[in-house]
């Protein structure tokens, strides 16, 4: 707030003169308001944490070590490619031999979410079934506890995919967003982001023809 102080003085032959001071703030209100400031921008960061998304890969094999094998039978590979397409198929490609059939679909529920909730029956449904427990009541858990199990679950599962993430020419980031999202909703257990090999890409230009 500015206040102006002003002073009668005598000058002359009695004549009254007013005497005029400097400008007065009083800074007392901006050091409320600072306070209340700071204080609001400290909770809302403490409070306000950054979303990220978890993805956990396999660690790297050693030198001279060599990497666990793939169980063919439970291999499924997610081609991404352009225009917010995906191609899939069971299995691995051999070039020598028949190639596997390309399939493709999309990002939606009747996509690739609907392949990978029937490749993973069990597992989704054990996991579905704990989580309606503790959110009706009938299962009296920590959340801590409920994660614990939900990661034993995943670490037992020897039914469920093994899901190959691989993206061709032209794929969005998005696209790589939106897949991995598709795992946690089907609670595939494992799953990859791996690089795309010279017969897949093969199998997706022969497909695109």
């Amino acid at each position: 707030m500015a206040e102006i102080v002003q002073e009668e003085g005598h000058k002359g032959k009695g004549k009254k003169k007013a005497k005029k001071h400097g400008t007065h703030i009083d800074m007392t209100p901006m050091v409320d308001l600072a306070c209340l400031l700071l204080t609001f921008f400290m909770l809302t960061t403490a409070f306000n944490k950054p979303k990220v998304m978890e993805i956990i890969l396999p660690e790297k094999p050693k030198e001279n070590e060599k990497p666990p094998e793939l169980d063919k039978s439970r291999a499924l590979n997610i081609l991404l490619i352009d225009h917010d397409k995906i191609l899939w198929y069971d299995g691995l490609a051999d070039p020598n031999k028949t190639l596997p059939v390309l399939t493709q679909t999309d990002f939606s529920k009747e996509g690739i979410r609907k392949v990978l909730l029937q490749r993973n029956k069990a597992l989704y449904a054990k996991v579905d079934r704990i989580n309606k427990d503790v959110i009706e009541g009938k299962l009296k858990i920590t959340r801590d506890t409920l994660e614990s199990r939900t990661k034993r679950m995943y670490k037992e599962d020897k039914s469920g995919p093994i899901v190959l993430i691989k993206a061709a020419d032209g794929v969005k980031y998005r696209n790589i967003v939106d897949i991995i999202d598709e795992m946690a909703i089907a609670n595939v257990a494992r799953y990859t982001l791996v690089d795309i090999n010279p017969v897949e890409k093969t199998m997706v230009k022969t497909y695109k023809k």
